[in-house]
């Protein structure tokens, strides 16, 4: 695993640490950073000893600035690169995957960067962070699922806002709004992300499991049809 060029992968008792490793480009996310985290999900997927994964960023400035805007243009065809991001569907992957993922952020989370950590479950940043999604000002959209993922998490009007203007927020302000769960000390940082996971891993993990399923696709169901997918999944534990 750690003869990848662009993270590093360590494990811990029952923990996957993930670090995006590129610090002098602030950890954006090049072609080969997103097939290399694609690779690696796919074997902390199925390890059976990985129960929570956690991600961070390599160096003290960013979790991640985003995709690497030096790489645009540069695939062969659309066509290709099209296919290419559906064959390796990094973001989809993580939107479906059954294990707790946590974010740990320090300083910026941008663009695909922080899509990235709203497709985790649990988001702590350090108190120095800042958030945003700025494709607009490059003319884009936030097209890693920004658009779709954030609005599940944060008022609507707000994430129209943040994606419309493309500004940044502070990480006090993003615990306000919901995009973050806990906001801490910059050293405080990855021990409280571990401390969570340890209290993840206590539980017994078909419960843990189960109550994510129920949590992510009963967002798009109304109550009454949530509430039968509740019901069907707790039968599936025997209780």
């Amino acid at each position: 695993m750690n003869a990848f060029e662009t993270v590093l992968y360590d494990k811990l008792p029952s923990i996957a640490l993930v670090t995006l490793n590129r610090p002098r480009a602030l950890n954006a996310i090049n072609i080969r950073m997103r097939d290399e985290l694609w690779q690696v999900i796919g074997a902390v997927r199925d390890d059976p000893d990985v129960q929570v994964v956690i991600f961070r960023g390599a160096g003290d400035r960013a979790f991640s600035a985003g995709a690497d805007i030096t790489e645009f243009g540069t695939a062969p065809s659309p066509v290709i690169a099209r296919q290419v991001r559906w064959q390796r569907d990094l973001w989809g992957t993580l939107a479906s995957f059954s294990k707790p993922l946590i974010a740990a952020i320090q300083g910026y989370a941008l663009g695909a960067g922080l899509e990235l950590a709203m497709c985790c479950d649990i988001r702590i940043a350090s108190d120095d962070s800042r958030l945003g999604l700025p494709e607009t000002t490059l003319g884009m959209i936030p097209a890693a699922g920004g658009t779709q993922t954030m609005p599940r998490l944060i008022p609507p009007a707000m994430a129209a806002q943040l994606c419309i203007t493309g500004e940044m927020v502070a990480a006090r302000d993003a615990l306000g709004i919901g995009l973050l769960n806990r906001v801490v000390p910059r050293d405080e940082l990855f021990p409280t992300a571990r401390k969570i996971a340890e209290k993840i891993i206590a539980n017994d993990q078909r419960a843990v499991r189960t109550a994510k399923e129920a949590v992510r696709r009963g967002l798009d169901l109304p109550l009454v049809e949530g509430l039968e997918l509740e019901r069907r999944l707790r039968s599936r534990l025997g209780k």
